[in-house]
Formats: C-alpha cells, sequence, structure tokens
C-alpha cells in the first residue's frame, strides 16, 4: 500500500504530522513491527509503574495504552466505512472525555496490552483486506475529506507519535 496523496487527507496540525512520521517501509509492516514493539513495551511494564504519569494532569502509562486502543477502534471504523463507499460524515470524539470514561486506570495492564493485541491484528486482517479501489475511496471524518488509505496511515503514525512519547516521558 503507498502512501497517501496530500490531496487525500486534510493539511491539518495532527493528520500531517502523524503521516509525515512515517518513513517508506510499507504501512501494514509498520502496523505489525508496532504491535510487537507495544508489547515488548508494556511487558517490562509492572502493574505499579503502569500508573506513571510523567506529570500532573497527564495519562498514566495505562490510560495511554488505553487511548491509544481507543483511538485505533475508531479510526478503524473510518477506513471500514470509507473503504466501504459511506456518504454519511463520521463524527469526530474527544480523546479526553473517551479517557476518563473509559477507567483504563483500574483495568489489570496485562488486559489491556491483551486488547491492544487483539485490535491490532484484527485491523491487520481488515487492512489487508482492502483492494486499491476500496483504499481510493474518499470519505468525511470529523468535518474533513480523506482516503481509507490516509486512515490507515494515520493510525500508524498516532501510534509511531504515542511509542515516542512513551520512550521520551514515561520509560527514561
Amino acid at each position: 500500500m503507498q502512501k497517501p496523496q496530500p490531496f487525500e487527507y486534510t493539511q491539518s496540525q495532527y493528520v500531517s504530522r502523524y503521516i509525515e512520521k512515517l518513513g517508506e517501509t510499507p504501512v501494514l509492516e509498520t502496523l505489525a513491527a508496532q504491535l510487537e514493539e507495544v508489547q515488548q513495551l508494556f511487558s517490562g511494564t509492572g502493574e505499579e509503574k503502569s500508573g506513571y504519569r510523567y506529570a500532573e494532569g497527564k495519562w498514566s502509562l495505562k490510560e495511554l495504552l488505553g487511548h491509544m486502543v481507543d483511538t485505533e477502534r475508531i479510526m478503524a471504523y473510518r477506513a471500514l466505512c470509507i473503504a466501504r463507499g459511506e456518504k454519511q460524515p463520521l463524527p469526530g470524539f474527544d480523546e479526553n472525555a473517551y479517557a476518563q470514561a473509559a477507567g483504563y486506570g483500574h483495568r489489570p495492564l496485562a488486559d489491556l496490552r491483551h486488547e491492544h493485541r487483539l485490535v491490532r491484528e484484527g485491523n491487520l486482517l481488515l487492512f489487508g483486506s482492502f483492494t486499491e479501489t476500496m483504499l481510493d475511496r474518499m470519505g468525511n471524518a470529523n468535518g474533513a475529506s480523506l482516503s481509507a488509505r490516509a486512515v490507515i496511515h494515520i493510525i500508524a503514525g498516532h501510534e509511531k507519535h504515542h511509542l515516542g512519547i512513551i520512550r521520551e516521558r514515561y520509560l527514561s
């Protein structure tokens, strides 16, 4: 799957940044490698350390992992809808409200790691099934026009962004 062209996504601060963070490795390979990277990073994190926040008001490691899972689910739904030709605008979401409502801090880290694995494995199968025609389809999510291909790249870029934050601010 090739990288999306600039006309396939909005040139916003977040979307552009996530897509531009990705190298030349095919996105499905990147997503598969990230799965193992997340699992390895969090397998070495004990339950006590998973509650760590690098600053007041910031998410704990558990909450950050939960945010990554929530965001991937939402973005995968968007990719599916767009790939299937959905014409209705897809809503945005408030990541902070979702994180607060989810209660991730009260869940065992092992459960969150398992959930991340299952979500990512399912999405790898889904995204691998998309044809070029499906990837080229354009839709509207959170008020912006984008292709199914762009959404998949956003997922990988979003996770890369948070893996960097985890290394720099939580595990350093």
